[in-house]
């Protein structure tokens, strides 16, 4: 098992580093791809305690309404809703490639027995599911209780199998960049496919500092065993300027190989029709 090193960067370190990415200046021929590949990585989501069949068929239909293979734009990589809306999902995406993707395991507190939490991830896969995002126990994992978090999330994946877990870190409730880090190795150690920012039910969500951390870990986990994670950015993302900025620091630290929707997603509402707007703009 691959034993991390010691992460010593404050978040002021961190926030040289990112403006010092993001304002890296693109040619617009450049851009107008990187439009396409982003709307390409969107995880168009609702998770709304008003949801319904009506607007989550919607959901689907405008998920499946991007694409145009003469200019050259994809769709959207999946849609993610709760666990009582995945047969419906993945009914509405059978003849696409599409992912249907759950928010399962008590999303999105965590706060249920894991035997039951378990039992969700198991019912949305039975539906039809082919991606979870769980959340971690942030309660446990701030009291120091880490052996508990590695073992719910390796303990999830056995259930997921082939299925891709997205760990959720909920970053925000977790607030220093030694905490951060230590669920993100946690979380990639247990067996994660993926590293989460963020449910998006909490402020702050996505934030660029605590992405920044989860790259760095998964970079370092990279150089030493050659095995991929993907990354995942959620929760208040809504215009091409904000994505590209989670875009560039995923193609300066992890680089191209990182830039497609097998290791790359950003889970979003508003974001896909904003980028699809500012490709035909």
């Amino acid at each position: 098992m691959h034993k991390f090193e010691e992460y010593l960067l404050s978040f002021s370190d961190l926030q040289y580093r990112i403006n010092e990415i993001v304002n890296t200046k693109k040619r617009q021929e450049v851009l107008s791809d990187i439009k396409k590949n982003i709307l390409g990585l969107i995880d168009l989501t609702t998770l709304s305690g008003t949801d319904n069949t009506k607007n989550v068929k919607a959901l689907c239909t405008q998920g499946l309404s991007y694409s145009n293979k003469e200019k050259g734009i994809p769709n959207v990589a999946a849609i993610c809703v709760y666990p009582f809306f995945a047969k419906l999902v993945s009914d509405c995406l059978a003849d696409s490639d599409l992912k249907t993707a759950c928010v399962a395991g008590a999303f999105p507190s965590g706060q249920s027995p894991l035997n039951l939490r378990l039992a969700e991830v198991d019912y949305c896969i039975a539906e039809g599911a082919n991606e979870i995002d769980m959340v971690i126990s942030r309660g446990k994992l701030l009291e120091g209780d880490y052996d508990f978090v590695f073992d719910e999330i390796k303990k999830t994946k056995v259930v997921c199998g082939d299925v891709h877990l997205k760990v959720i870190l909920e970053t925000g409730e977790l607030k220093e960049e030694s905490l951060i880090r230590k669920a993100s190795e946690i979380a990639i150690l247990a067996g994660a496919d993926f590293l989460k920012t963020s449910t998006g039910k909490i402020s702050p969500a996505a934030t660029l500092e605590a992405f920044i951390i989860m790259l760095d870990t998964i970079k370092e986990y990279y150089d030493n065993t050659g095995i991929m994670i993907g990354i995942k950015a959620a929760g208040g993302i809504s215009s091409f300027e904000e994505a590209l900025k989670y875009y560039l620091l995923v193609e300066k630290i992890l680089g191209d190989k990182w830039l497609n929707k097998n290791y790359f997603r950003i889970g979003a509402s508003r974001l896909a029709d904003n980028v699809y707007n500012a490709i035909n703009n």
